[in-house]
Parts: structure tokens; C-alpha cells; sequence
């Protein structure tokens, strides 16, 4: 497993320089099948670093464009449970 986590390291490397420790933090929360929010200033490499980790990977990305407003309910939806 550690040649294979490794591997994937060097392969988001030959993309994204200087954030060795973003990249190992996304790559625990992927082994661990949880979520990332990636929150920087624009222009840092956030999308990018997203596209090399699905690249590498061989998954499906979709961006999602936050506001200052934006609510989790905005993206997951809701339930109204139901009175009786």
C-alpha cells in the first residue's frame, strides 16, 4: 500500500509544487472516503490540484463555485420530515 500511495504522491507532484502537505491531507481523506474542501485565495492552484488527483486516480470531478452565501443545503438539498 505504501508503494502505491507513493506513487500516486509523485504522480500530483509532477503537477503541484510546494504543497506537499495539502497533497498527503487530500490523499488520507480519499483513503478514508471523506470530503474535501479545498478554501485558498484564487489563483493558487485549487482546481488544478483537484484535476491532477482525479487524473491520477481515474475519477469524475465536479467543481462547485462557492459564495460567501452559499449553504450546505445549496449543494446536498434537504428533507422535511413529515408531522403526524
Amino acid at each position: 500500500m505504501k508503494e502505491v500511495i507513493n506513487t500516486i504522491q509523485t504522480e500530483i507532484k509532477k503537477v503541484i509544487k510546494g504543497k506537499d502537505d495539502v497533497i498527503a491531507k487530500i490523499l488520507m481523506a480519499i483513503l478514508a472516503e471523506g470530503n474535501v474542501l479545498m478554501e485558498d485565495v484564487p489563483g493558487v492552484g485549487k482546481t488544478t490540484m483537484a484535476l491532477a488527483f482525479a487524473k491520477t486516480l481515474g475519477l469524475r470531478t465536479k467543481r462547485v463555485q462557492f459564495t460567501p452565501d452559499t449553504m450546505p443545503s445549496d449543494i446536498l438539498g434537504f428533507t422535511v420530515p413529515e408531522i403526524h
